[in-house]
């Protein structure tokens, strides 16, 4: 993120406020906000000192206000059609001049895992609605653009992501991927996740761990 002493920060999805924290010992003005009551209350609860707040990202409060506004693995949460306008909202947020700094799912991440879940769906009737946005850089670049934010890097890359144990891929899908699954009876859930598990099991499992197909998509843009 470079040199930000000094400098006014916004965390956007800040969750626990680890990050946000680290920003704050750079030597940065930071607020964190998170759409998670919940989050922000551990947040406080760990680092008393930092300036949080719930928000949601959707409709950000401000209006050029910060230097920088980062956020880590949140962009890809909002739905394609909703990007424009997070990053308006961004673009509002930041000073002529500023920069964005963020990091989110990229175009084909985890697809192993989401196309063997689809696969499930479809031997039983229905259709998997894919609960993430994992852009290619040419798909982002131009919504950037259009919000006046003009990219400076853009890097795409795979990040192989270790989920501990013989059930870090049930946990992971368990965690993560619950929209598709909302009104299933929780025997087919289950029963759609162990086909998963073992279609998979020779493709992302070690042995020890499974090892899921992250892919990256780094962005830094100035706001114009």
């Amino acid at each position: 993120m470079g040199d930000v002493r000094g400098k006014t920060v916004l965390d956007i999805g800040c969750g626990s406020g680890v990050l946000t924290e680290e920003i704050h010992k750079m030597g940065a003005v930071v607020h964190g906000i998170d759409a998670s009551v919940s989050m922000i209350a551990l947040a406080k609860s760990q680092f008393p000192d930092l300036d949080l707040s719930v928000a949601d990202a959707l409709s950000l409060p401000f209006q050029d206000a910060f230097d920088v506004v980062f956020s880590n693995a949140v962009f890809h949460w909002v739905e394609g059609g909703k990007q424009q306008t997070l990053l308006s909202g961004v673009r509002k947020a930041l000073h002529l001049g500023g920069t964005l700094v963020c990091e989110m799912g990229g175009k084909g991440c985890g697809e192993s895992v989401h196309h063997a879940l689809s696969e499930g769906f479809a031997r039983r009737g229905f259709h998997y609605v894919h609960p993430f946005y994992f852009p290619s850089i040419g798909q982002y670049a131009p919504i950037l653009e259009a919000c006046h934010l003009q990219p400076v890097l853009m890097q795409w890359f795979p990040r192989p992501t270790k989920m501990n144990g013989r059930d870090g891929l049930k946990n992971w899908i368990s965690m993560f991927v619950t929209a598709p699954f909302a009104g299933m009876e929780e025997e087919m859930r289950q029963t759609i996740i162990q086909e998963a598990e073992d279609r998979l099991r020779n493709q992302l499992f070690d042995g020890t761990d499974w090892i899921i197909d992250y892919t990256r998509l780094r962005v830094v843009a100035t706001a114009v």
